[in-house]
C-alpha cells in the first residue's frame, strides 16, 4: 500500500440501492443533493460519489439531465473532486451505466471490478409504509440479478472514460478475485498507478463484513500491487464506521455517505450525508490522523483538475 500521510474522505450521497420509503434523509432532487454535498465538502469530505435519482418519485435515473443540475452546481460551489458512478443502478444497461460520466468527463469515476450477485433484497422484509409503487418490487428485483461487470466492459470503461477523457478511477472491489481482475487489467497496461481501490464489504453476494477480510484483502492487494496503490474501504449498513475506523487503522481512507448507510449510529437514521462525514472525521483526527483537502487528493490520486471536468455554467436555481 502506498504510504498515505493523510486519509481521503470520499461521500456516497445517495446511490441506487437505497429508496425514499427508507430515511426522509436521502437526497432525491438536485437542490438536496447539491445542499447535502455542499454540506458534506464543507465537512471534510475530498470526494463527492454521485448517482441521480428521479425528482419525482426517486428512483435511480440514468439521464445526463438529471445530473447537470446538481454536478455543475457543486462543480462550481465546491473544491471537492467530482466522482460519477458507472455501476449505475439495477436494470441500467452498459451504455446507461456510462452516459453521465460519458457526458461530464469528471476527474474520478468508479469502476466495479467484477460481477457479483448483488442481493438487496432483504430491506422489503422490514415493516414500513412504502411512499411509491416502484419502491418494493425493485428492491425484491435485486434477489434474482446479477450486477455484470465483464472483462469487455471494464476494458472499454478504460478506453472511454480513462484514455480517451483522462478520467481516473475508484476501482470497487467486492472480493478478493476482484483485486486480481485488476491486476489482469494493470498486467495489460490498461491502468496506470496509483490505483484507487474501493474495499467494500457486507453486500450479500460479496465478502463478508468480518474485519479479518479486510486486513486479508490488503495482504493481496500489498502481494499484486505493492506501493502502487491507496486504500479505502466501506462496510455496508451498521459496519460503515467499523470499516472506516480499520480501513484508517491500516493507514488507508475511508468512504461513508446515505448510499453505503442510512444510520448515524444503531436505530438512529443520519439526518444527511454531512452528519455522517462529521462522525468519521472526528475519528480520524482522534486517530491523529489528518484528512486531506480536495486538493491535496488530487495530487495523491494524480487526477487532471476541477478545471479539466466537461461542466457547463452554473445554471440558475431553483433546482427541481
Amino acid at each position: 500500500m502506498q504510504a498515505a500521510k493523510k486519509s481521503i474522505i470520499t461521500c456516497a450521497l445517495t446511490g441506487g440501492v437505497h429508496t425514499p420509503s427508507m430515511s426522509p434523509g436521502l437526497p432525491v432532487t438536485a437542490a438536496e443533493m447539491v445542499e447535502q454535498g455542499r454540506a458534506a465538502a464543507d465537512a471534510g469530505a475530498a470526494i463527492l460519489h454521485l448517482h441521480a435519482r428521479d425528482s419525482r418519485d426517486g428512483r435511480p435515473v440514468f439521464d445526463p439531465e438529471a445530473y447537470r443540475p446538481f454536478v455543475t452546481a457543486l462543480a462550481h460551489e465546491t473544491d471537492a473532486v467530482i466522482n460519477i458512478t458507472t455501476g449505475g443502478g439495477l436494470g441500467m444497461t452498459v451504455e446507461q451505466r456510462l452516459a453521465a460520466a460519458m457526458e461530464f468527463e469528471p476527474e474520478l469515476a468508479s469502476l466495479n471490478m467484477g460481477s457479483l450477485n448483488f442481493n438487496f433484497s432483504a430491506a422489503a422484509a422490514k415493516e414500513r409504509q412504502w411512499l411509491h409503487e416502484w419502491e418494493r418490487p425493485f428492491v425484491l428485483a435485486s434477489e434474482g440479478a446479477v450486477f455484470a461487470n465483464s472483462f469487455d466492459q471494464i476494458v472499454n470503461t478504460l478506453e472511454l472514460l480513462g484514455r480517451q477523457r483522462g478520467c481516473r478511477f475508484e476501482f470497487e472491489c467486492y472480493d478478493v478475485g476482484h483485486l486480481y481482475n485488476l491486476a489482469h487489467i494493470v498486467d495489460r497496461g490498461l491502468a496506470e498507478p496509483p490505483f484507487l481501490i474501493q474495499a467494500i464489504f457486507g453486500i450479500l453476494g460479496g465478502i463478508g463484513p468480518d474485519v479479518e477480510n479486510l486486513a486479508h484483502m490488503v495482504s493481496i492487494a500489498d502481494k499484486l500491487f505493492g506501493g502502487d496503490y491507496l486504500l479505502s474501504a466501506f462496510g455496508a449498513g451498521r459496519h460503515q464506521m467499523t470499516f472506516a475506523t480499520a480501513s484508517a487503522l491500516m493507514g488507508g481512507s475511508v468512504r461513508v455517505g446515505l448510499e453505503d448507510n442510512l444510520y448515524i449510529r444503531p436505530g438512529e437514521l443520519a439526518r444527511d450525508n454531512a452528519e455522517q462525514v462529521t462522525k468519521i472525521r472526528r475519528l480520524l483526527e482522534e486517530l491523529g490522523k489528518t484528512v486531506a483537502t480536495p486538493e491535496e487528493a488530487r495530487v495523491m490520486l494524480h487526477l487532471k483538475g476541477a478545471d479539466q471536468v466537461k461542466i457547463a455554467e452554473p445554471v440558475a436555481p431553483p433546482f427541481p
